[in-house]
């Protein structure tokens, strides 16, 4: 029998590639927008979190009919091109506008990037695709000398297509956070795909823009103190350990066994019902801060996390088909002292208050401080950040004619070593399992791994009890 929670290793190995083309793909039919037309961006799509071109990649067998490289590069590229009329902002730049504000601008000659590479080695010999590996940054297009956070004048869109030996490629996507959050994300990749497998054009939902919805009030008004904004002298330990050496990013299949005893552990009481969610967060969190053997104890910590609000808003409520940031940034708070001599409940409940502390009214006051305050970094002192994935339909959006993926999802999370990744398992028969994906100082890989198994005697005997 499989163990509940398992370490997934990481092949170590280089990929050389070779780039054969660049250009630009351009919509395939008439935009409802001019050259030197602009688009407001909301304050969720502007905010410092969402200034980022995030990445992904995709790999496929593609056995069969179109399983050419040509074939395969002309399919992606035209049903890209056909895509970018309804989605046609990805096919824009961002600009700085007035207050350090962006704005979306269409100018001649911008459209999204298409790169085509191959590579000498085989699909087989990059070893296990099942877990989201550093060395798999060749397979993701960057311009040289790129700074990491760039996103003005930059492709919305840069797509890079790598054929390996033997058959088989991936598909490393970037798209630009500012204009779609997870689920919008989700809604452009499942009519590109679609539409690639279809080969006429496909938006079910039709895509809405509508960033206005979030317009701040007049005049703003903050009714919450949104701590997950504000800057904490860091004096503990924690960043320190994270930055002092480069992090290795270590990742762990967590069986749905493991989640649903998790889950009916932190389930003391009906007043704060705890989701699957809250109690791994609440675990990962505690395992976390455990293993860093933060200092000084009298340190405060924050747990972040994004809560999808498109539930909350009714007044009015959200246009179906809407595809840019409807999320807010939940933010549970602890102390050292609470955080590992309490109970994983207790910090669970800390978790699930958060979450349910997102009503519609935080979310138009979340707008309103940015509006006011505009924060121009992220503030890392104190805080691990947790990304959920799987509640994403990222496997079944991403079929493009050649099955699902192999794997989908992110590769490298050093980049930002205070944030963990909750991803679905892939696979034909997953068994709703996730992979857990966090960056650790290579001297707390081992402590973490022993607390997240449930090694620590509190959790563990709890466990037994409650069996």
């Amino acid at each position: 029998m499989a163990p509940w929670v398992e370490e997934l290793h990481l092949p170590h190995l280089e990929i050389p590639i070779t780039i054969d083309r660049i250009d630009s793909v351009l919509p395939s039919g008439p935009i409802p927008v001019s050259s030197g037309d602009t688009l407001y961006l909301s304050n969720l799509d502007d905010m410092i979190g969402a200034r980022v071109i995030t990445p992904t990649i995709y790999f496929y067998k593609s056995q069969g009919l179109h399983s050419d490289p040509t074939t395969i590069t002309n399919i992606l590229r035209e049903a890209l091109a056909k895509v970018l009329v309804p989605y046609y902002p990805f096919s824009a730049r961002l600009r700085q506008a007035q207050n350090g504000k962006l704005e979306v601008f269409f100018g001649p000659n911008q459209g999204a990037l298409m790169v085509e590479a191959h590579s000498e080695m085989g699909l087989a010999q990059l070893g296990d695709l099942a877990v989201p590996n550093p060395v798999w940054s060749p397979l993701i297009y960057r311009f040289p000398d790129e700074d990491p956070f760039e996103v003005i004048n930059m492709p919305l869109v840069i797509a890079q297509v790598t054929h390996f030996a033997y058959g088989g490629f991936s598909l490393g996507l970037r798209l630009c956070h500012c204009l779609c959050d997870g689920l919008g994300a989700m809604q452009f990749l499942g009519s590109w795909a679609e539409t690639a497998r279809l080969g006429v054009p496909v938006v079910n939902p039709e895509p809405c823009w509508d960033r206005e919805f979030f317009l701040p009030r007049d005049p703003p008004r903050v009714s919450f103190p949104h701590i997950e904004f504000m800057r904490v002298d860091d004096t503990s330990s924690l960043t320190m350990s994270l930055c002092r050496d480069k992090p290795v990013q270590k990742c762990y299949r967590v069986s749905r066994e493991f989640q649903n005893k998790l889950k009916t552990l932190t389930q003391i009481n009906d007043t704060f019902p705890c989701t699957s969610f809250d109690a791994m967060a609440a675990h990962v969190w505690r395992s976390w801060v455990k293993s860093l053997r933060v200092k000084p104890m009298d340190c405060g910590l924050r747990l972040t996390f994004s809560v999808n609000a498109r539930a909350k808003l009714q007044n009015p409520p959200l246009k179906k088909g809407f595809y840019g940031n409807a999320v807010c940034v939940a933010c549970a708070t602890s102390t050292m002292p609470d955080l590992i001599n309490g109970s994983v409940s207790d910090t669970a409940r800390l978790v699930s208050e958060a979450r349910l502390n997102v009503s519609e009214e935080y979310v138009r006051s979340t707008v309103d401080y940015v509006e006011l305050y505009r924060p121009k970094r992220l503030e890392f002192g104190g805080k691990l950040t947790i990304t959920q994935w799987t509640r994403f339909r990222i496997y079944e959006s991403a079929d493009f004619g050649w099955g699902m993926p192999i794997y989908a999802g992110p590769i490298d999370l050093t980049p930002t070593p205070q944030v963990c990744v909750f991803l679905p398992e892939g696979g034909p028969d997953p068994n709703w399992a996730m992979v857990l994906c966090i960056c650790l100082p290579r001297d707390a890989t081992e402590t973490f791994r022993d607390f997240l198994s449930l090694m620590d005697s509190s959790s563990h005997e709890n466990m037994n009890n409650n069996n």
